[in-house]
């Protein structure tokens, strides 16, 4: 099977099956999304959905949770992974988007990767997710499984070397949900430990499921 064939069978049966895909962050705003999805770092999404409501009711906004002393965000912080540098990034990005972006989250990735606690899959989850552009996270899923199933190459071992062979060969319109795709895909049924592979749709064109296939065989 040729890469342009796995993309084409991999992408469409995603398309059939998961026709809608969007990120399980709980959020109504630009704002609220990039406050979760800093907290969601090394974390899962169900923990930052569990913190992130208490968070958003205190400080509703850039102009609010800028004002916040770290011992009045830090509670509503604690139970999330490193809740330490969290919360100061999440005080040092309010007061950011105040004074370089007007108090609006910033929709390229040069401008927000300025912002504490913001790096380069944050900003690509934020301009994909809010302004679907055509930019893709890398996850520890999205990681994981491209490469298992073959989208792009082991010898990619960089994050970024997977976001470059990832975009490479979406359909531009695609990337946004792909990355959705991805992620659930890897959360669900391809599993870091124990990967589903007997229920997995894609089993047939994944290069990983291959192999495990054939040697159940011998």
């Amino acid at each position: 099977m040729t890469k342009k064939e796995r993309y084409l069978h991999v992408l469409n049966y995603f398309q059939q099956q998961m026709p809608i895909a969007e990120t399980e962050l709980t959020y109504e705003s630009p704002f609220q999304l990039l406050v979760a999805v800093i907290l969601s770092a090394q974390c899962t999404d169900k923990r930052v959905n569990e913190t992130t409501p208490s968070i958003f009711k205190k400080f509703p906004s850039p102009e609010i949770m800028a004002l916040a002393q770290f011992d009045d965000l830090f509670p509503l912080v604690k139970s999330i992974s490193y809740p330490n540098n969290k919360t100061k990034h999440l005080i040092g990005m309010s007061q950011l988007l105040l004074a370089n972006f007007n108090g609006e989250v910033p929709m390229t990735i040069d401008a927000l990767v300025t912002l504490p606690g913001v790096g380069r899959k944050t900003a690509n989850v934020i301009t994909s997710v809010i302004d679907k552009q055509p930019n893709m996270a890398v996850d520890t899923h999205v990681y994981r499984v491209s490469r298992r199933i073959g989208l792009v190459p082991m010898t990619a071992t960089t994050p970024l070397a997977v976001e470059k062979g990832l975009i490479k060969n979406i359909p531009t319109q695609q990337v946004h949900t792909a990355h959705h795709w991805l992620i659930l895909h890897g959360r669900y049924t391809c599993l870091a430990r124990s990967p589903k592979c007997a229920s997995c749709g894609i089993v047939s064109f994944c290069k990983e499921g291959a192999k495990n296939k054939k040697a159940s065989s011998e």
